[in-house]
């Protein structure tokens, strides 16, 4: 064997020999236990980032541990097409090459170029994900953008168009203005930034006036005064023009006389004032500013629901690119239209309400920062702000300057704008419904079992779901658009108005099926000698036809919008399986046996795979089937300080970094070994240097065990051995093996690791090895062979208790360390009933705690390490003292003893420690100055106490206590119980030496 494990050179050839084996394929046995994962499918554009390792590592631990266990085991991997982040790299490459822009070269010419950006580029984390040891099935991989994906994400919208639970609607949405598409909330960052909070006076309408009273706790009046106007206070002065209402909470009596009267907006021009009427609404907090709130409901989210429920209009303020409306009719007739509609009380369609801008012509066109700058002088020259004296006694505008949370596009890096657009949505509130009763009845379970409060909490209150996006790359919408068919006095016309154009909606699998449907639908028109006209855009429909001034065809308009990428996962546990096709391995691997995923996306991902599972995929008799059985929720992985890694504070950590410096089986143990239920990950290179000196002192051990023959043994039965330390090492494996079951059959993966860990460092390396070498180097050949036997037995049963959380070393030691049949990936795990011997674990547990008492009195009491000393057992029992005989050799050996005797008193000068019955002396006279060592400890005592009393001081503060990050307070609260530990093992130590 070489010296050392090299996973540089190592690690490619032996996952090249695995790949090409065909050991990441099922097990083509029908007998044979299924068991399936799909990956979560990273971006196409992605790189392999911490929390991917993490999560396909415990999906690689066990899927490694089923397959050894029998399995038939697929690991279904795949990529993500990643909308808006694909598209927005090829368009930066665009940029760059100082090429074309998307729109100039036109959607065909642009989306062949995605494709060619995708086979070159495209895919690099799979590559990445292989140099992490993940065993999927190469051979089945998905992108959900292929053909096949590509049908079943057509086949459900067309499904759920026909069932009602997909519909075209106008809804407040996540607007990114730099790309131009609406967003999920998964990519929207809300991040706190210094923003301002400004207070004006909205004047009631007609002269009305109202006593404003408000009131201490006690009911006591601290104010009186009467008003003629209403305060509220806003973060976006800019969307005051398209307010809706001035909602109050129904309990507040400050505001109960003039509830239902109007009030009027204090921008623009004065003779077009707007009029808004006062509401109530469980939704303004009493207690928070002026307890008024002002309704604005198209760009707020919380105001859209206050609007809704109160039939409050929701004007449109904004263009695409978040800048003020340009467009539409003259701001005065626009104004008189929303006062008629506010003194009216009715509120005219969806359509007719969007097409008032009630953006000033003095605003038009402006970003909306600069509109909102521009606002706030107005009103703040008309006198119209809240004012507030300052230092000197004069007046000033009300405005506070606060921390807000502003919503961010995380890959845009602009402000969100909510924004009221046109947009497909699902009806998520009825297919919730199963999702919830699968995981309430136990079909699916979440591990830890806390997050299923979140998922019912989500479920329960679930929204519409917007699955449209304003992009080119991904799956088009299959819908196409036409003029509505009207009845005009009795006889049927057709409304080929600007407004009516595209009100027909027809929707389909494929363009085939589509103008089958439109051609029926439009026959009368055909009939009479028109053509149907199919474009691909309504801007090309726009200049090739309605341009021109023809009116001699039905034009037809396909959807330009893509599906949501979260659309095409949702299906992805059977999407990838086949389906809609009927394929045996649909049949054979759903419902999947277990998800791994994080919590961010429990809402986005599992939420939604759970929704579209139930609704498509029935069994034999027609019952909904999930699309896992289990969801295990693995944590965050965060600094070495506790912190969450992010670029901006220089923590991340990049496990291909570190995968290069210490291999991957060091990664990946790592993070195994801290993946604990509940807990967040601390990863450190630290760390990972240390699991890669596990893996060397498993290296070693294998090559210590070559030195000393100790080789397979054809036939080995490890029932027959009959020394105790064979019995006892075979015992401890059996329990080893047995704590690593429970612990990945419960996905505690670090109880897992800590037990293979355990075992192979402590007890077989640290203490088997040393208790054969007297047998390894003895007279009786019949033990020596045994002792081999049992050895080469139990490295064995190591490698395959490892191999799931550390592939590479384990296969390659695997085929060092003898002659096999199969590689270590595909060897069975081991079954090891029957071995418990409590007699041999309880005698040689006695001897290890013998030989660790005895290190540890001689480390305290400062024994040199040369020095061999005598040990006195007193008080030992007839038991005692034959093990004492039995391992006399032994026990001087790994204790560095002179001389082993029994007494029945203690020797002077001795240090003591009692194991069973017995009181284990070392006689120290002449070995050590005990005065010296009394002033040490002392010393060290003292400094100890000065280091205990500065924490507790520290910690005992309650600022620092509530003002400290918490992992500053954790790391303090660490370093006082470790040195409240060292103090108690010293003062044990300076007590030994005071009675020595």
């Amino acid at each position: 064997m070489e010296k050392t494990f090299n996973p540089a050179q190592a690690e490619a050839s032996i996952y090249e020999a695995w790949e090409s084996s065909g050991a990441f394929q099922p097990k083509d046995d029908p007998n044979a236990q299924p068991f399936s994962i799909v990956i979560p499918p990273p971006n196409v554009t992605g790189r392999l980032h911490i929390g991917h390792a993490l999560n396909d590592t415990l999906q690689d631990v066990l899927v490694r541990y089923k397959r050894m266990l029998g399995c038939s085991v697929l690991w279904q991997p795949g990529t993500d097409h990643a909308g808006i982040a694909t598209q927005m790299v090829v368009e930066r490459q665009l940029a760059a090459e100082g090429n074309v822009s998307r729109r100039e070269m036109g959607r065909e010419a642009f989306l062949k170029r995605v494709w060619e950006w995708k086979e070159e580029s495209g895919g690099q984390i799979q590559q990445q994900i292989r140099r992490l040891g993940a065993s999927c099935d190469w051979s089945r991989e998905r992108f959900t953008l292929d053909d096949g994906l590509s049908e079943a994400v057509l086949k459900v919208f067309v499904e759920l168009y026909e069932q009602d639970l997909i519909y075209r609607g106008k809804r407040l949405v996540n607007w990114d203005p730099k790309f131009e598409t609406a967003i999920s909330d998964l990519e929207v960052e809300n991040v706190e930034v210094d923003g301002h909070m400004w207070h004006f006076k909205y004047p009631l309408a007609d002269g009305k006036t109202y006593t404003y009273v408000e009131k201490d706790a006690d009911g006591n009046v601290v104010l009186e005064e009467e008003r003629d106007y209403i305060s509220i206070a806003t973060t976006r002065p800019e969307t005051m023009l398209g307010d809706g209402a001035v909602a109050v909470h129904p309990d507040d009596e400050r505001y109960a006389s003039i509830v239902g009267a109007l009030c009027e907006i204090p921008v623009g021009p004065k003779e077009h004032r707007r009029l808004i009427p006062i509401i109530t609404d469980e939704y303004p907090d009493p207690d928070f500013g002026s307890g008024a709130v002002k309704i604005t409901g198209a760009h707020d989210f919380n105001d859209y629901e206050v609007a809704k429920r109160n039939n409050i209009p929701l004007y449109r303020l904004m263009d695409m690119q978040a800048a003020m409306r340009s467009d539409g009719a003259p701001y005065a007739e626009c104004a008189a239209r929303a006062m008629a509609i506010a003194r009216g009380g009715d509120v005219p369609g969806e359509a007719e309400v969007d097409a008032i801008n009630l953006v000033p012509e003095e605003y038009r066109g402006l970003d909306r920062f600069e509109a909102r700058k521009r606002v706030v002088e107005a009103i703040t020259a008309e006198g119209l702000a809240v004012t507030v004296k300052d230092d000197e006694g004069n007046d000033i505008p009300l405005v506070e300057n606060k921390k807000i949370q502003q919503p961010f596009g995380d890959r845009s890096h602009v402000v969100i704008e909510p924004m009221l657009t046109d947009q497909w949505f699902v009806k998520a509130d009825v297919l919730a419904k199963e999702a919830i009763a699968a995981v309430e009845d136990g079909r699916t379970t979440f591990h830890p079992k806390n997050w299923e409060k979140t998922y019912f909490e989500w479920m329960r209150n679930i929204q519409p779901w917007c699955v449209s996006r304003q992009l080119w790359w991904g799956h088009r919408i299959p819908a196409w658009y036409g003029p509505k068919r009207i009845e005009v006095d009795g006889e049927l016309d057709w409304l080929a108005t600007p407004e009516g154009r595209w009100e027909e909606v027809f929707v389909a699998q494929s363009e085939e099926d589509a103008l089958e449907k439109i051609r029926e639908h439009y026959y009368p028109l055909m009939r009479e000698g028109y053509e149907l006209k199919i474009f691909s855009s309504r801007e090309e429909a726009q200049r090739e036809y309605f341009d021109k001034d023809s009116d001699d065809a039905i034009c037809i308009v396909r959807d330009e919008d893509v599906l949501d990428t979260w659309f095409s996962s949702a299906l992805w546990p059977f999407s990838t399986l086949g389906w809609p096709e009927d394929t045996k391995e649909l049949e054979r691997f759903y419902p999947t046996s277990v998800l791994v995923t994080a919590f961010d996306i429990i809402f986005f991902w599992v939420a939604r795979m759970m929704m579209q599972g139930l609704h498509f995929m029935k069994d034999e008799n027609g019952q909904s089937q999930v699309p896992f059985k289990d969801v295990y929720i693995h944590a965050l992985v965060r600094d070495e300080k506790g912190q969450k890694m992010s670029k901006s504070k220089g923590n991340v950590i990049d496990p291909l970094e570190l995968i290069d410096e210490y291999g991957a089986d060091a990664v990946r143990f790592s993070l195994a070994a801290q993946a604990g239920q509940g807990r967040d990950i601390r990863m450190s290179k630290e760390r990972v240097e240390g699991y890669r000196n596990f893996g060397t002192k498993l290296w070693n051990a294998a090559r210590f065990c070559e030195m000393n023959e100790c080789r397979p043994v054809a036939g080995f039965d490890p029932k027959s051995v009959e020394q105790t330390v064979n019995k006892w090492i075979l015992s401890e494996a059996a329990r080893a093996v047995e704590a690593i079951n429970a612990g990945l059959d419960g996905y505690r993966f670090n109880e897992a690791a800590a037990a293979a860990y355990k075992f192979v460092w402590n007890v077989f390396c640290d203490w088997h090895l040393e208790f054969a070498k007297p047998l390894f180097n003895g007279d009786d050949e019949a033990a020596k062979a045994e002792t081999r036997a049992t050895t080469a037995y139990v490295l064995d049963q190591a490698l395959k208790m490892l191999h799931p959380f550390m592939p590479f070393v384990t296969e390659a030691l695997w085929q060092e360390t003898g002659t096999r049949d199969t590689q270590l990936i595909v060897a069975d795990w081991p079954v090891l009933e029957g071995l418990d011997d409590a007699a041999a674990t309880a005698e040689m547990g006695w001897l290890i705690d013998l030989i660790t008492d005895i290190r540890r009195l001689r480390a305290e009491m400062n024994v040199p390490a040369g020095a061999q000393v005598p040990l006195i057992a007193v008080g030992a029992s007839a038991e005692t003292q034959a093990r004492l005989e039995r391992h006399e050799a032994l026990i001087k050996r790994m204790a560095r003893l002179a001389d082993i005797g029994v007494s029945d008193s203690v020797p002077p000068a001795s240090a003591q420690t009692v194991l069973g019955e017995a009181t284990l002396a070392l006689p120290l006279e002449g070995v050590i100055d005990f005065a010296a060592e009394r002033e040490r400890l002392s010393r060290e005592v003292t400094k100890l106490d000065g280091e205990i009393g500065r924490l507790e001081k520290k910690l005992g503060n309650e600022k620092f206590v509530a003002n400290a990050p918490a992992d500053v307070v954790a790391e303090q609260r660490e370093k006082l119980a470790d040195y409240s530990t060292q103090k108690a093992k010293l003062a044990e130590a300076l007590e030994r030496l005071q009675e020595a």
